[in-house]
């Protein structure tokens, strides 16, 4: 097991340098740069050379590139070409409100998810189960931005229940956990339909399994069989899903954080685009995809320990 941990953590460790090179060559390839962008409405291309020199443009791809590099194998991300600041600190201090954003979808997302499959399997084709289907599948056609103008219109702009966005609210977004409600709706509408979907199917096959129907012969009582033997087989695929809906939010926050105008990682990948402030961005394509790597590392890890045999044998 630490084999395969160490082994895998050095083949994320290439995966992140070379996701971050791959987005270096594609804004490097976009037309313009920070300086043209610094330069204002009506640039001058004597003081477009003098950013260019000043934010050390002018020198080669290539030598920026293993500059960036070296500072990352030392812990350093660089300096925004637009504000100045370090990259470090620019994603910290943003860092909060995309952190409450998917802490707190993760956090309804199981228990809820969990509940409505393992109550649609044990219901299955009765009432319940039709109608969690239909609306799983209805919610899931939705797209993000959508269902967020829709949720805003009914129930901040109609009935006046949550404010509409985070325009004037302060940088803590704990003191106002009004504003959560409606982002975090979004965010957890697609991911409840396809774990609690995926949970639901794992549990009617354990349920069907032999191994269930020899602890009931054997005089366990059902609700101990469903949590102690069928469930953990089921969440197994679940936990699989649910690394991957890890990954989906980092790409859904930047959706929310657009519609609702939330001051988060989202806001600024967007701004950083914008300003092709290239340091930035590639400080948050490391940041997301070391995300990734370590969620699907534990997941990996997880779905051994609720099915040591099953993994053992891939």
């Amino acid at each position: 097991m630490t084999r395969y941990t160490l082994r895998r953590l050095l083949l994320g460790l290439a995966q992140i340098v070379a996701v971050a090179t791959l987005v270096f060559a594609l804004t490097e390839a976009l037309p313009g740069d920070a300086a043209v962008v610094l330069a204002g409405d009506i640039p001058d291309e004597e003081r477009i050379a003098q950013l260019r020199h000043a934010l050390e443009l002018d020198r080669p791809a290539v030598e920026r590139w293993a500059g960036w590099l070296l500072g990352l194998f030392g812990g350093d991300l660089g300096v925004s070409l637009v504000s100045g600041r370090p990259v470090a600190e620019l994603l910290a201090s943003s860092l909060l409100p995309s952190l409450l954003l998917a802490t707190a979808t993760l956090l309804a997302l199981v228990p809820i998810s969990v509940v409505a499959g393992v109550v649609a399997a044990t219901r299955e084709g009765g009432l319940l189960d039709r109608t969690l289907t239909a609306v799983t599948v209805g919610l899931y056609s939705i797209p993000e931005f959508a269902l967020g103008v829709v949720l805003v219109a009914v129930f901040a702009v109609g009935l006046g229940w949550f404010p509409p966005t985070a325009v004037g609210a302060g940088p803590d977004l704990l003191d106002q956990p009004a504003l959560l409600v409606l982002p975090v709706v979004v965010l957890l509408a697609r991911p409840i339909c396809s774990l609690s979907r995926l949970i639901r199917a794992g549990m009617i096959d354990a349920l069907g399994s032999g191994y269930v129907r020899h602890a009931l012969r054997l005089g366990l009582s059902p609700r101990r069989v469903r949590l102690a033997h069928a469930l953990p087989n089921a969440l197994a695929p679940g936990v699989q899903q649910l690394a991957r809906t890890t990954d989906w939010l980092l790409g859904g926050v930047i959706v929310v954080e657009a519609v609702f105008v939330i001051p988060g990682l989202g806001t600024v990948l967007t701004d950083s685009v914008a300003a092709r402030d290239i340091p930035v961005i590639q400080g948050l394509c490391v940041l997301f995809a070391g995300t990734t790597i370590l969620v699907n590392l534990a997941a990996d890890l997880t779905t051994f320990r609720l099915t040591p045999g099953a993994a053992g044998t891939q």
